[in-house]
């Protein structure tokens, strides 16, 4: 069986100014500094990234951001490009966050797309996906994975997906309270895992990191990292304190 190391990564949002993401960032890294045996990841804003990676820098945590353009450079007035995140000391990137497809356009073309970018930056990036409760009511969850996973990998092989990181994050859960249960987790990411070896390959599947995301808490991760196919977590809410997130990265 390959040993997935589990990556608990914080999504801040559109919250914190720099000083403070600065403060919180300090104040988490020197609660995990003992900690083995997990990845730990922030996203701050992009105000934030520079000064939060001198913080962060020779810890145990890294840096990610919360976005990009597929473009190196050029007149796309507010975007960031992939060489600005790692020239910012991004390590991570999300890419296709449920409120990125909700509220800014994106769709599962332009996931694709980004995924090059940060492949060609050697970031790593962290495909989101996820249905919505409607979605789920109707019974359309595998249906939307599958479409959002083939389309946005489409035109890649396993080769150049050994860095991918997929987070699963049921829209209806994200900052909603809600919380899938374990058995309903486990379910959906084990389909994600087998639609990826059938896609490419056995040992991408295997390998392949696959996080749940979606009012994740210290409460409940220990249940959720029981589950044989959930690899870490993308957490929103419980990540903007530095204790109640480190609680979280310590679940084991």
């Amino acid at each position: 069986m390959v040993n997935r190391i589990p990556l608990i990564a914080g999504n801040w949002k559109m919250f914190k100014t720099a000083s403070e993401a600065v403060e919180t960032a300090g104040q988490l890294v020197d609660l995990v500094a003992d900690t083995t045996g997990v990845d730990i990841m922030i996203a701050p804003a992009f105000t934030a990234l520079d000064p939060v990676s001198k913080v962060v820098a020779d810890s145990r945590v890294g840096l990610g951001a919360q976005n990009l353009h597929w473009e190196k450079q050029g007149a796309y007035t507010g975007e960031i490009s992939a060489q600005m995140l790692t020239a910012s000391g991004c390590r991570y990137v999300l890419i296709g966050h449920s409120e990125r497809r909700q509220y800014f356009g994106e769709t599962d073309d332009t996931v694709n797309r980004k995924i090059r970018a940060a492949l060609d930056a050697d970031l790593l990036p962290v495909l989101c996906v996820g249905e919505t409760e409607g979605e789920r009511e109707s019974g359309q969850t595998f249906s939307v994975l599958d479409k959002q996973v083939k389309i946005g990998l489409q035109g890649y092989v396993p080769q150049d997906l050994g860095s991918l990181i997929i987070a699963y994050e049921p829209v209806w859960a994200i900052g909603t309270g809600k919380t899938a249960s374990r058995e309903q987790a486990q379910e959906v990411h084990q389909y994600i895992r087998s639609l990826i070896e059938t896609t490419f390959s056995p040992a991408l599947a295997g390998a392949m990191r696959i996080l749940y995301g979606g009012s994740v808490k210290p409460g409940n991760i220990t249940d959720l990292m029981d589950m044989p196919d959930i690899d870490g977590a993308l957490v929103g809410g419980a990540s903007l304190e530095a204790d109640s997130f480190s609680q979280i990265v310590k679940f084991n």
